[in-house]
């Protein structure tokens, strides 16, 4: 399938979940809030659309979303953890703990 021009991503509060709305498809990563935290538990996205950069937009705007919303990250999901290793601009945002935990995993 073709993806869209334009991949827009909105944050479901209500469903606690970031999506990509991909024609009648949906891509996401489902998240908990807890205090200053924000753990991510999941990435998803139609077997259609996979390898198209779709979970690495939907990763960047949840990361942008916690640095604009002073939140400390918990990468649960191993995609997230996985694009947080790969992308060190974002390592900040972990907890000194997670920070740890996640840089002494192997890619």
């Amino acid at each position: 399938m073709e993806l869209p021009s334009q991949v827009a991503v909105t944050n479901n509060e209500a469903a606690h979940r970031f999506e990509a709305k991909l024609g009648t498809a949906t891509a996401l990563i489902t998240y908990r809030r807890r205090g200053d935290r924000i753990v991510f538990l999941h990435t998803e996205v139609p077997a259609d659309f996979e390898g198209k950069g779709v979970a690495g937009k939907l990763v960047r705007a949840a990361l942008d979303f916690a640095r604009a919303n002073n939140l400390r990250v918990v990468p649960l999901c191993s995609f997230v953890a996985s694009y947080i290793r790969k992308h060190p601009e974002y390592q900040d945002l972990l907890p000194q703990s997670e920070r740890e935990r996640l840089l002494a995993e192997p890619n």
